[in-house]
């Protein structure tokens, strides 16, 4: 474990020296159009992948790319990392966050958040940050954009048991546009709050759009079943590949299911 934690060490550094490259890069793009900063936050997020990779031996797989719908959508990945916040940009072309407005407070970083027109919300406003946040959405959504929504509000480890927010359900009824479900393992190979990055390939899956105009019920019932079972099977197999690698799974990528728990 050793080499690993060298490597580890190496990638953090080169990762945010990376991203204030890239920052600097981007700030001609306040006087440009939104699409240019996209453009410049998708090189990020590639080189960033290209960086794990070289320095981590952390290969990337996607899968069912050609199941993506063209224009406006949901877009809801299973959320176990900060890796997917930037490795799905590449793949949509006006890609829109949902994010605590703390963030926007960042020099630079949060400035180019408003330039590309995030959704920041205020959590101290309680029960109405739902419906601002549904309203945003729809109207952002309504104009095109590919609203990437993590379904469990917050990353949660591996083996963790998953608890789907209300919120994505109000937001899918009031957008009236079909959901991309997003199956994905990031969790064995980047944990969330860890230092480590572990060498094998993470996995990503776009399964079957989901259409507009089910219930909310139905909805949130299908899109957590459709992530869950690919997700666990994306992990398995993620596990199987650190079993070669390590004789084992890495102690800090993963908790102790708990089976007693429910999916829903």
């Amino acid at each position: 474990m050793t080499r690993i934690f060298i490597r580890s060490l190496i990638f953090n550094v080169l990762f945010y020296l990376l991203l204030v490259f890239w920052i600097l890069v981007a700030i001609p793009t306040f006087l440009l159009p939104r699409r240019a900063l996209i453009k410049v936050a998708k090189m990020w997020g590639q080189s960033s992948i290209w960086l794990m990779r070289v320095v981590c031996g952390t290969r990337v797989e996607f899968r069912g790319v050609e199941k993506i719908p063209a224009g406006p959508l949901i877009v809801a990945p299973k959320h176990q990392s900060m890796w997917e916040t930037f490795a799905l940009l590449q793949f949509f072309d006006a890609p829109l966050y949902i994010l605590k407005r703390e963030l926007t407070w960042i020099p630079f970083f949060g400035w180019f958040l408003i330039k590309a027109d995030m959704i920041a919300i205020n959590r101290q406003k309680g029960g109405r940050i739902l419906m601002e946040m549904a309203r945003r959405a729809s109207e952002e959504v309504n104009r095109g954009r590919q609203l990437i929504i993590f379904p469990e509000g917050t990353r949660t480890a591996v083996g963790a048991p998953p608890h789907y927010k209300a919120g994505i359900a109000q937001i899918y009824a009031d957008c009236n546009v079909p959901c991309l479900p997003v199956a994905l393992n990031s969790g064995l190979f980047w944990p969330r709050r860890q230092f480590m990055r572990y060498p094998g390939t993470i996995m990503v899956e776009f399964l079957d759009p989901l259409p507009a105009g089910m219930s909310r019920r139905d909805f949130i019932d299908l899109v957590s079943e459709q992530i869950e079972t690919a997700s666990n099977r994306l992990i398995e197999a993620g596990r199987l590949e650190q079993e070669a690698l390590f004789g084992g799974v890495p102690s800090t990528a993963t908790v102790v299911p708990d089976r007693t728990a429910s999916n829903q």
